[in-house]
């Protein structure tokens, strides 16, 4: 067993770097608005209102660095909300995801692919998963504490140089835990 630090992620955006024009403007540049736990990540001041079949999302942040496709992360919530229905996926498995109309300050895009709900996950590096016995991709789970404790199973791991050990996990489940980021959960490997 070991204490693993819980982030919970709210709904958000990564933007491609031509979607990001289209929708800001040609001279427009992210706008760094905080660091996040992970190495290189950080909100920006950017935000956009996401557009679905039944419903909109105002405010909805922009997370940086760009990347190679757009992506929007939701909650199953907020998937209703917007009268949509993403695949539950891990980050920048997009084919055949849910499509959606991202609007910006100058412009809007209209997305075939690229919405998800972020399957839950661990964050950790490679030294700590040496130590720990695990494995990219292998299936742990991660055990919480307070009145509406639970375990999540099925937590997937994912392992890198940079990162910072944290399991991540949605508004939807974090409500159903009753947890907030900066609590701490219990890693429950299956060796």
């Amino acid at each position: 067993m070991k204490d693993v630090p819980i982030e919970v992620s709210a709904r958000h955006v990564h933007l491609s770097e031509s979607d990001f024009k289209k929708l800001f403007g040609e001279r427009a540049r992210l706008d760094k608005l905080a660091d996040l736990s992970q190495p290189g990540e950080f909100a920006c001041k950017e935000t956009v209102t996401l557009v679905g079949k039944r419903g909109e999302i105002k405010n909805v942040r922009v997370l940086g660095p760009f990347r190679e496709k757009t992506q929007v992360e939701v909650s199953k919530s907020d998937a209703r909300r917007l009268g949509i229905d993403p695949p539950v996926r891990l980050s920048g498995d997009l084919d055949e995801s849910e499509g959606i109309t991202i609007l910006g300050e100058k412009g809007r895009v209209q997305l075939k692919e690229g919405v998800i709900v972020a399957k839950r996950h661990l964050h950790i590096s490679q030294e700590e998963a040496v130590d720990l016995k695990l494995v990219n991709s292998e299936k742990v789970s991660v055990e919480t504490f307070g009145k509406r404790a639970l375990v999540f199973h099925e937590v997937v791991v994912r392992v890198a140089p940079n990162y910072r050990l944290a399991f991540h996990i949605d508004t939807d489940e974090a409500n159903a835990a009753g947890v907030k980021t900066g609590d701490i959960g219990n890693l429950i490997t299956h060796h």
